[in-house]
C-alpha cells in the first residue's frame, strides 16, 4: 500500500497542486492546504504569501474574489472549506492572461465542478469539533453529456480566541517624557458560514459551451473582548490605567456569479471565449464598549462604533486562441475591470443616564473607491523539438478615483504600463528538465491602504492609510531544475526579485502609550533566494514531502529616514508525511516554518505550524476523519519596531489548535478525476 500526498504537476508558466483526498481536506480551510504548498506561506491572520511576499493575486476559478482582499481577506481564508478545492495554482511569473496585479505572482484556487459526464452522485458530510465548532454539507451532480448540473449547501462554524499585546517605550510629544505602556486584549469571536453553490452547463456539440454559477456565503458571528491598558514613568510610577469592554457582531455577505461561453471552429484548437463575472461583498460591524479609569479615576463611560464595508468587482473578457502551426499558438485577449469600494463607519458617546446618542467627528467618515483596468494581452507559444517558449505581453490602462468624502479630500490618478513575460523550458532527458521565467508585475494600493482615516477599532495602536501611496513594481527572474525518478520527485529554483515603491509599515509614537501606524512607500528592496522540493517513499506505505526556501532580503529605507541597506537571511521550511498502514487507513504529519522578516524598523518573528489528520474507511461510501490542527499552538505574530523616540514589541498570538472529527458519506455514480488543462480565464 503507496503513501498519498499532495500531487503536483509543471507547467511551463505554473505548478499545479491537486488536493489529495484525506482528513486534513475534509474538514480543514484553505489556509490549511496553502500551508502545505511549497513557496506559499499563511501567517497567524491568515494572510497568503509567496516567497515571504505577502503582494499576491489571489483569484477563485480565475476570477477576482473581493472576499479575499481588504481588511477581512484573512479570516475569509481561514473560513473557506478545503473540500471544496480541487487544485491550487501556484505561477510566480504569470502569463499575460493574468491580471497584472500580484508582484510575488498568482494563487488560483480552483474548485471542485460537475464535468458533465453522464453520472449522478451525492455527498453528504457531517463533523464536530472543540468549543463548539461544527461543519456540515450535502451536494449532488447530474450530467448526460450535454447538460450537466451541481448544487451544495454547507454550513460551518468556528470559533476563535487570540489574544493582542504590546509594549511599547516611547518620548511623549508634549512633555518630552519617557513613557512605558503595557496594553492586553483576550478576544474570542464566532463564525457562522452557511453557504450555496449552484452550476449549469450546456455543451450541444464538440464545438460549443457554455456555462453558468452563482455563489451565495454568509460570514459572521458574535465578538467580545477585554483589553486592559497602562501606562508609567521608568520610575516605576503609573500615570494611566484603564480597561475596556466590547461586544458586537460582523455579519458579512458575499455572492458571485459568473458566465462563459466557448465557441470552437473546425481548425481544432482555435476558441473563441467570451466571460462575465459579478463578486459584491458586504460587511457591517457594530461595537458596544465600555470604558473604565482607574489611574486617574474616571467615571464609566459607554461609546459604539459602526463599520460598512462595499466591495464590488465586474470583469468582462474576450478571448481568442488559433494554432499557427502544429507546434505553435497565437493568443490574443481584452479584458475589463470596475472595482468600486465603499467605508463607512460611524462612532458615538452614550449618555447613560438618558440612552442619548452623540456622534463624534472624529470616528466618523466615510470613503469611497473606483477603478478601472483596461488591458490588451497577446502571448506566442511554439514547441521546438526539447524546448517549449512561452512570450507575451499585456498593456494595462488604469484610472482610480479615491474620495474622502468626510474632509473633502479628493485623489486620482491615471497610467498605463506594459508588463512582459517568457518562459522557457528546456527538457534536458526524459526525467529532467531546466526551466527559466521572467516578468513584470504591479500591486496596486488596496482601497483600504488609501483611506487616511485613522481607524480606532484596537486602540492604543492605531492605523491609518495613505492617500499618496504608489504602485509598487516588480521584476521577477527565476532558473529551475526538476528531476523525476519514477515516484520521486526533486526540484530547485532559482530566484531574484527587484522592488520599486514597495508598501510597508511606520509606526509612530503619538504619546499616552498611543502608536500610529501608516503606509508608505520604501523606494527600492531586493530579495533573492533559493527553493527546494523532493518527494518520495521512505517505505511503501510511508511517502513524504519536503521543500524549503533559503532567501536572502535586502531593503532601503534611508528616504524614510532610515541610514544604510539592511538585510537579512532565512529558512522557510514545510514537511509532511503520509502514513497508510492498510488499504482503509491514513494519517497524515504536516508541519512549517516560516522564518523571520525584515520591515524598515525592525523585524517580524518566525511562525511554525503543525496539522495531523487521521481517516479510516468504514465502506466504499463512509469514512471516519479526524483533524487536529495548529498542534501545538504555533500561530503567534511577532513585530518589533525601533525608530527615534519610539521602542515597541507588538504580539498577536491565536489559539489555533482545532480538534475535528466526523463522518462523510458519498453516492450515486463515482466520477473520473478531469485531467488540468489550461483555461487562462477561469481556470477550468
Amino acid at each position: 500500500m503507496q503513501g498519498k500526498r499532495l500531487s503536483v504537476e509543471t507547467a511551463v508558466d505554473r505548478k499545479i497542486y491537486r488536493v489529495p483526498d484525506e482528513a486534513q481536506t475534509a474538514l480543514g480551510t484553505l489556509g490549511d492546504v496553502l500551508n502545505e504548498i511549497p513557496s506559499v506561506d499563511v501567517d497567524a491572520d491568515g494572510i497568503p504569501s509567496l516567497r515571504g511576499d505577502t503582494n499576491v493575486l489571489v483569484l477563485i476559478d480565475g476570477k477576482p474574489a473581493p472576499q479575499l482582499q481588504g481588511s477581512a481577506a484573512g479570516d475569509n481564508l481561514q473560513s473557506m472549506s478545503a473540500a471544496d478545492i480541487e487544485r491550487i495554482e501556484i505561477l510566480t511569473t504569470p502569463p499575460p492572461e493574468y491580471k497584472a496585479d500580484g508582484t510575488a505572482g498568482v494563487i488560483n484556487i480552483i474548485t471542485r465542478k460537475d464535468n458533465g459526464r453522464q453520472h449522478r452522485s451525492g455527498s453528504l458530510q457531517a463533523s464536530g469539533g472543540a468549543d463548539g465548532r461544527m461543519l456540515a454539507a450535502a451536494g449532488g451532480s447530474y450530467g448526460d453529456g450535454k447538460v450537466s448540473a451541481s448544487a451544495k449547501v454547507g454550513f460551518r462554524r468556528d470559533f476563535r480566541h487570540r489574544t493582542i499585546q504590546s509594549a511599547t517605550t516611547g518620548q511623549d510629544p508634549q512633555s518630552g517624557q519617557i513613557q512605558m505602556s503595557r496594553d492586553h486584549l483576550d478576544e474570542s469571536l464566532f463564525r457562522n458560514v452557511p453557504s450555496v453553490d449552484v452550476s449549469a452547463g450546456y455543451a450541444p456539440d464538440g464545438h460549443q459551451s457554455t456555462t453558468a454559477s452563482l455563489g451565495w456565503m454568509q460570514r459572521g458571528g458574535l465578538r467580545y473582548y477585554q483589553q486592559v491598558d497602562s501606562t508609567a514613568l521608568p520610575s516605576g510610577v503609573t500615570t494611566g490605567s484603564t480597561q475596556r469592554l466590547s461586544r458586537g457582531h460582523d455579519p458579512e455577505g458575499e455572492f458571485n456569479a459568473t458566465l462563459r461561453s466557448v465557441r470552437g471552429f473546425d481548425e481544432p484548437g482555435r476558441t473563441l471565449a467570451f466571460s462575465l463575472h459579478r463578486a459584491v461583498s458586504h460587511q457591517h460591524e457594530h461595537y458596544d464598549y465600555q470604558s473604565e479609569g482607574f489611574v486617574p479615576p474616571a467615571a464609566t463611560s459607554f461609546s459604539n462604533l459602526q463599520f460598512q464595508e462595499d466591495h464590488g468587482v465586474t470583469e468582462a473578457g474576450l478571448d481568442f486562441a488559433t494554432p499557427r502551426s502544429k507546434d505553435e499558438t497565437l493568443n490574443l485577449g481584452y479584458s475589463f475591470e470596475q472595482d468600486s469600494f465603499g467605508f463607512s463607519n460611524a462612532g458615538a458617546v452614550l449618555d447613560p443616564q438618558t440612552g442619548q446618542q452623540s456622534l463624534v467627528d472624529a470616528l466618523t467618515n466615510h470613503f469611497t473607491f473606483q477603478q478601472a483596468i483596461h488591458a490588451l494581452y497577446q502571448s506566442y507559444r511554439t514547441v521546438s523539438g526539447n524546448w517549449n517558449w512561452l512570450g507575451g505581453l499585456r498593456t494595462e490602462l488604469t484610472s482610480t478615483d479615491a474620495r474622502q468624502l468626510t474632509d473633502g479630500i479628493a485623489t486620482s490618478h491615471r497610467y498605463g504600463a506594459f508588463f512582459p513575460s517568457l518562459h522557457v523550458e528546456r527538457m534536458l532527458s526524459e526525467k529532467a528538465t531546466l526551466s527559466l521565467g521572467a516578468s513584470r508585475r504591479i500591486t496596486r494600493p488596496d482601497p483600504s491602504t488609501l483611506n487616511p482615516y485613522v481607524d480606532h477599532e484596537y486602540t492604543p495602536v492605531l492605523r491609518a492609510g495613505n492617500p499618496n501611496l504608489k504602485p509598487q513594481y516588480t521584476q521577477s527572474f527565476e532558473v529551475g531544475y526538476e528531476l523525476l525518478d519514477g515516484e520521486a520527485r526533486y526540484s530547485a529554483t532559482a530566484y531574484y526579485r527587484r522592488n520599486k515603491d514597495s508598501m510597508t509599515d511606520l509606526t509612530q509614537y503619538l504619546g499616552n502609550g498611543i502608536s500610529l501606524s501608516t503606509k508608505t512607500n520604501l523606494p527600492r528592496d531586493t530579495s533573492a533566494g533559493a527553493e527546494f522540493s523532493l518527494s518520495g517513499h521512505i517505505l511503501p506505505s510511508l511517502s513524504y514531502a519536503m521543500s524549503g526556501n533559503a532567501f536572502y532580503a535586502q531593503i532601503d529605507a534611508s528616504a524614510l529616514g532610515y541610514p544604510g541597506l539592511r538585510s537579512t537571511t532565512g529558512l522557510n521550511a514545510k514537511l509532511k508525511l503520509d502514513y497508510r498502514p492498510s488499504a482503509t487507513d491514513a494519517l497524515q504529519f504536516a508541519a512549517s516554518r516560516t522564518d523571520k522578516r525584515l520591515t524598515p524598523q525592525g523585524e517580524i518573528s518566525a511562525i511554525n505550524v503543525c496539522n495531523l489528520g487521521y481517516k479510516h474507511t468504514l465502506s466504499r461510501s463512509l469514512s471516519f476523519l479526524a483533524t487536529v490542527s495548529d498542534m501545538f499552538n504555533g500561530q503567534h505574530y511577532r513585530r518589533f519596531a525601533s525608530a527615534p523616540g519610539l521602542s515597541q514589541d507588538y504580539q498577536r498570538s491565536i489559539d489555533g489548535r482545532i480538534v475535528f472529527a466526523g463522518l462523510s458519506y458519498t453516492f450515486g455514480a463515482e466520477k473520473k478525476a478531469k485531467p488540468v488543462s489550461f483555461d487562462f480565464d477561469s481556470g477550468d
